[in-house]
């Protein structure tokens, strides 16, 4: 069983997106948080779950998607490092995960 470990970015990642949610619909908000933790918790038994992301091709990453979010992630035979949140109706920068992956022990 692998250990979750948000890093400091994703969590203020979703922390944003659940804001602009609340702008409108505080429960809804509040609803997206708990069905993107449920969801990332899975992958502490199921780490190769996720797919890859398309913007990647093949590499290490992998994502989740809880509507409207996509979980980006990489993990070790340790620990799953969640390193990324953004609406799935977004496109993933090139680079965006390397970047946040370079604070993050393997």
């Amino acid at each position: 069983m692998a250990e979750i470990i948000w890093t400091e970015p994703a969590l203020a990642d979703l922390e944003a997106i659940a804001d602009y949610i609340a702008l409108e619909n505080p429960l809804a908000a509040a609803g997206v948080v708990q069905r993107v933790f449920r969801h990332v918790e899975q992958l502490a038994d199921h780490p190769d779950s996720g797919s890859r992301p398309q913007e990647l091709g093949r590499s290490r990453y992998r994502q989740i998607v809880e509507p409207p979010c996509r979980v980006f992630y990489r993990h070790d035979d340790r620990n799953v490092y969640v390193l990324h949140v953004m609406r799935t109706e977004r496109l993933l920068r090139k680079g965006k995960l390397a970047a946040r992956s370079r604070g993050v022990k393997s």
